[in-house]
Formats: C-alpha cells, sequence, structure tokens
C-alpha cells in the first residue's frame, strides 16, 4: 500500500513542476491586456530607454567600452608591424585581460555585454599577435621548441626587470 502512495506522491509532484514550466506559454493568449506600469514603459522612446537603462549613457558601464576600443584598434593596426617589433608581455597581457574580462563581464550584475564585445576582440587580437610573435621566432630560431625557449627567456628577464624594479621601489620608499 505504502508502494502506491509514493507513485502518487512522484505523479503529482512531477504534474506540478510540469505545470510550472509550461506557464509562460499558456500565458501568451493575454498579450493585448497590459497593466499600467507595463504600458508606461512602452511609451520611452529609443533615447529615453537608452539614458535610464542601468547600463546606459549615464554610466561607466557604458563608457568603459566605448574608450577600451581604442585598445583594440591600436592592436588591429599593429597587424601592419613587422612581428620582430611587437611586445610579447604586451600582447599576452592584453589576450589575457580580453580571456578574463570577457567570462567577468557575463558573470556580473548588470551584464554588460559591450563590455564583453569589447574584451572578447581584444583577447582576439593579443591572440593574432602573440601567434604572429611566436610564428616570427620560429622561423629565426630553426624549430618550434627553440623558439619557444627563446620566449620564456624573454618573459623571464621582463619578470626579473619587473620584480628588481619593485624592489627598488619599496627600498625609496623605506
Amino acid at each position: 500500500m505504502s508502494t502506491s502512495r509514493v507513485g502518487l506522491r512522484f505523479f503529482q509532484n512531477t504534474r506540478a513542476a510540469f505545470r510550472n514550466a509550461s506557464a509562460p506559454f499558456r500565458r501568451q493568449g493575454r498579450r493585448f491586456q497590459s497593466s499600467e506600469a507595463g504600458a508606461a514603459q512602452e511609451q520611452q522612446s529609443t533615447f529615453q530607454r537608452l539614458w535610464n537603462s542601468p547600463i546606459g549613457v549615464k554610466t561607466v558601464h557604458f563608457w568603459a567600452p566605448m574608450m577600451k576600443w581604442a585598445l583594440v584598434i591600436a592592436g588591429i593596426s599593429d597587424f601592419g608591424r613587422p612581428a620582430e617589433k611587437l611586445s610579447l608581455t604586451q600582447n599576452g597581457a592584453l589576450m589575457a585581460t580580453g580571456a578574463i574580462w570577457t567570462r567577468w563581464c557575463l558573470i556580473i550584475k548588470p551584464r554588460n555585454v559591450l563590455l564583453a564585445t569589447v574584451n572578447f576582440f581584444l583577447g582576439c587580437v593579443g591572440v593574432v599577435q602573440v601567434t604572429r610573435i611566436f610564428l616570427w621566432k620560429r622561423s629565426q630560431a630553426g624549430s618550434t621548441a627553440e623558439a619557444a625557449k627563446e620566449i620564456e627567456h624573454e618573459v623571464v628577464d621582463s619578470a626579473k626587470a619587473v620584480e628588481k624594479a619593485a624592489e627598488g621601489a619599496l627600498k625609496k620608499s623605506n
């Protein structure tokens, strides 16, 4: 007798879950009925919606992506430069920044698709430039392993230079 009750409870619970899941589809018949708040929102012009949006023109969520496009354009303009004149650390930083912030912009509230888009393109520019640098180093060194070792030494040397500069600044402050 208890086994039939378990089946009945399961049926009732799943039935309620399916009713709630299909609720948005049943409400489509009332699309011409509106409340006062919904009607007022529809009356706003495109400019008013852009102005009053949480990621609108008045906020940093709008202007940060606009300013960041300058980095993307600068990176694209570097496509014309020879690969030996490009900085691996700078383009690696652009690549990492673009990848990390693209994901983060889709997590934070308000979700900022404009900033995610510019960061995606920033990461793409970084990937292209790092690939160009790697291919140039490989052509100079003769093999992929030698090019990777040369790039590793470059990165280590630049990291040591930054470390020395930080230590010097710390000693000056004390």
